[in-house]
């Protein structure tokens, strides 16, 4: 069975934004803007993107 991904980009400015925001993105591997990984859809990974929504966007679920 294949594992489930997802692919989100970073869309916004870690700039002027809290510490723990900036270590969230960076544990996503994302710290450039319009930068895409794609990551294993675990509660994990989606706990971080709920955490910073107006910093990505989720691309693709696969």
């Amino acid at each position: 069975m294949a594992k489930k991904t997802i692919t989100v980009e970073q869309v916004g400015s870690p700039l002027r934004r809290a510490d723990i925001q900036r270590r969230t993105l960076i544990g996503l591997g994302l710290n450039k803007m319009n930068r895409k990984r794609t990551l294993e859809d675990t509660p994990a990974v989606r706990g971080m993107i709920n955490k910073i929504p107006h910093l990505v966007r989720i691309v693709d679920e696969a």
